[in-house]
């Protein structure tokens, strides 16, 4: 677990072309409770896309088989559609990972600047741009 999530954070962090890549961490087992509101943080900061365990009934489970976290930042797959049809959701659509640490003003100021275009895909363009300068 902890090997995937340096991986993951390595990979995000590594160019700004890593942004539009989505990250799975796939494996075998489930996670430990202690483990539950770390990967839904990694999940909703745009980190990782999930960690995935594409094993309906491990071996040894430790009574710990759960289906998902509260935010899905783990999730188990029961079968191959059921995993078919979370890959399709994902690719569906381009995403963009961004990552900042910015004033208050000079994000209004990138909002603003952003907000200017007429479309959203064309403000998100922009503001990502922008956030990255």
């Amino acid at each position: 677990m902890l090997k995937g999530i340096g991986k993951s954070i390595n990979i995000r962090v590594s160019s700004f072309q890593a942004a539009t890549i989505p990250i799975i961490v796939m494996g075998n087992t489930p996670i430990t409770n202690s483990y539950y509101p770390k990967v839904d943080h990694l999940k909703v900061a745009g980190i990782i896309q999930g960690f995935w365990s594409v094993n309906p009934k491990p071996l040894d489970d430790n009574g710990e088989n759960i289906k998902k976290t509260d935010k899905h930042g783990f999730y188990r797959f029961d079968d191959f559609e059921e995993l078919s049809k979370a890959f399709n959701v994902l690719l569906s659509e381009e995403r963009n990972f961004f990552s900042s640490m910015k004033s208050k003003k000079e994000l209004g100021e990138i909002i603003d600047i952003a907000n200017r275009e007429g479309t959203y895909e064309k403000k998100a363009e922009v503001f990502l741009k922008l956030i990255k300068g």
